[in-house]
């Protein structure tokens, strides 16, 4: 089975590279719609559009028996194969709109349902997050190093991040809030890149809520391959509420887990 990963993750590349292809443009002409409901607003552009087309096509061409679940073109044929795709083709698409590089486009590939293998691609910045069995490394024009979480394991250590305070309800404000307050220092505003940097050990612990798959698929085999750990809000690993806790260490999720609780 490994030989087959390094081969899937070498094609998982080839998607990055197609979605990149699409998305490393000047963003500022787009046309920007909100594909919300009246009253609320959550911004998707053609380049978003774009790019998962682009790694759609190119998953066709290679593995038509595979099955393909995207943020914006919703489920292909064969999407109850055993393998699937999932595709975020623009995560962070209001840093994307507003000039900001740390946005990422998220790959994975499940096995029945279980994500295996995970890209975290960071175009601006020339950073490619790729993990699954057990390894995990990040790319960049200078070459290839392994990825390792940081090892700590008291949140009075942490390093904490979340993408927006104020997308938390009351209840989850609160809780999360107690846990900032218990935590070292507070980052905000990464979206999926705040997972790519507690994989390569520079934040210790990012919780948020209200993820969906195609945000979280790619950060499982990623931070785990790592060494961290992913988790729900409880302990577990129900994610149907989009309730997630990534943490360098057990140690670390279960006192987060505690806090929040």
């Amino acid at each position: 089975m490994k030989e087959g990963l390094d081969e899937l993750a070498t094609f998982a590349c080839r998607l990055a590279d197609a979605a990149r292809g699409e998305t490393l443009i000047d963003a500022s002409g787009l046309d920007v719609r909100s594909k919300a409901p009246a009253g609320a607003y959550d911004p998707v552009t053609s380049a978003d559009v774009n790019a998962e087309t682009a790694m759609r096509s190119l998953i066709l061409q290679t593995y038509p028996g595979h099955g393909v679940a995207g943020e914006e073109l919703g489920d292909q044929d064969g999407s109850e194969a055993r393998y699937r795709w999932s595709l975020d083709p623009i995560d962070g698409t209001r840093s994307f709109i507003c000039g900001l590089p740390h946005w990422v486009t998220l790959i994975a590939l499940l096995d029945a349902n279980t994500p295996i293998l995970g890209v975290i691609d960071a175009p601006r910045l020339g950073e490619r997050y790729i993990g699954h069995e057990g390894r995990a490394v990040l790319v960049t024009p200078q070459g290839e190093k392994p990825l390792q979480a940081s090892g700590c394991f008291r949140v009075e250590d942490a390093r904490f991040s979340t993408t927006d305070p104020f997308l938390f309800d009351r209840g989850e404000f609160d809780a999360v809030d107690r846990l900032r307050r218990a935590a070292r220092m507070t980052r905000y505003g990464l979206d999926g890149y705040a997972y790519a940097r507690l994989a390569a050990g520079s934040i210790d612990l990012v919780v948020e809520s209200g993820l969906r798959a195609h945000d979280l698929n790619a950060l499982i085999p990623v931070i785990k391959a790592a060494g961290g750990t992913i988790g729900d809000w409880s302990g577990s690993h129900d994610f149907s509420r989009g309730r997630v806790v990534a943490a360098a260490t057990e140690e670390l999720y279960r006192e987060a887990v505690s806090i929040l609780s």
